[in-house]
């Protein structure tokens, strides 16, 4: 849930998608769509295919699937998709580029390191800002552990 610009501030975006029980990412769109047809579109002419075709993917994404973020702090936080595909228009979504969002239910405390799937550990060294996804065929059984674990 990082901004691709380096100029917003990680925690507040990380902290809004918590409070707010959001998943999501940046890419500012004009005017905001009022779907995900016309959000495609929109990311297509504005950043490109390859943009449009990452909205797309997590728009895709099955309702009850795991993900997982990291805070500044360096902990790992693990939620569970819940909703559709939203864009969030408000001033304060755009302030912390978080706009295209899904509800989320997000684990009432973090991770340490050590308590995190080492494919998770993988993806998130590789760096990017991206929505990625985790290819390993531990890493799903492994989250629902703790998911379960922990709720």
């Amino acid at each position: 849930m990082r901004s691709r610009p380096h100029d917003v501030a990680v925690r507040a975006t990380i902290d809004r998608a918590r409070r707010l029980n959001l998943c999501g990412f940046g890419g500012l769109l004009t005017p905001p769509p009022a779907n995900l047809p016309t959000a495609l579109a929109l990311a297509d002419e504005c950043y490109g295919a390859r943009f449009a075709r990452r909205i797309a993917r997590f728009a895709d994404v099955p309702p009850r699937s795991l993900v997982w973020t990291r805070d500044t702090d360096g902990l790992f936080w693990l939620g569970r998709i819940e909703g559709p595909y939203f864009y969030d228009a408000q001033d304060e979504a755009a302030a912390v580029d978080l706009v295209h969002v899904r509800p989320c239910t997000w684990l009432s405390t973090p991770l340490l390191e050590s308590g995190v799937p080492a494919a998770v550990i993988a993806t998130f060294g590789r760096g990017g800002r991206n929505f990625q996804q985790t290819h390993d065929p531990n890493v799903g059984p492994d989250s629902a552990r703790i998911w379960d674990e922990r709720t």
